[in-house]
């Protein structure tokens, strides 16, 4: 559970953040929440849901089940790998033997270009095995989640960010306990 009132956190963040801060958009209230580890689905290598639509201000939630998962961006055309500098991580700190992990992971949508994301641990290939995922999916071209999860299964081993990589240390924002 979050320890902290979303709206209260956004609002001292980003009053508190120095003026060369990048902007974060103000809150919609909409609470997005997505399951890393589903117990069911895949082996437990599934994101619950996997193709989400967000709005700009919605906040998404990343809860952590069984095993050690994470929660990385990527690009369609290369999943598996990280975005760039600025991606979203999460992570591995997470892990829980049983349940849902304390720790829950949130980041708000920052715009509405799809968000291509992944789980990046190699053991067991989470990625390449089906765990990705998409926010804001353009439904009329061919980038389509069925069509990255192809191009991921065909990939070697997924790549994490390097430590300290997390988007919410670097950006004021992130990890609620």
């Amino acid at each position: 559970m979050v320890a902290f009132t979303t709206l209260a956190f956004s609002a001292a963040t980003i009053l508190g953040m120095a003026s060369a801060a990048p902007y974060i958009p103000p809150t919609t209230g909409v609470i997005h929440r997505i399951f890393a580890g589903s117990t069911t689905a895949n082996g437990g290598l599934h994101f619950e849901p996997e193709n989400i639509v967000a709005e700009i201000g919605d906040l998404i939630e990343v809860h952590f089940l069984p095993k050690n998962h994470s929660f990385a961006q990527s690009s369609f055309d290369k999943p598996c790998v990280p975005l760039n500098d600025d991606a979203v991580f999460s992570g591995f700190q997470f892990q829980t033997a049983a349940g849902e992990a304390p720790n829950v992971f949130t980041f708000p949508v920052m715009d509405k270009k799809p968000f291509w994301f992944y789980c990046s641990q190699t053991a067991g290939n989470h990625c390449q095995n089906g765990m990705s995922g998409v926010i804001n999916q353009n439904f009329d071209g061919p980038a389509t989640l069925a069509a990255y999860k192809a191009k991921a299964a065909g990939t070697g081993t997924s790549i994490s960010p390097p430590k300290g990589f997390e988007w919410h240390l670097s950006n004021g924002f992130g990890i609620g306990i």
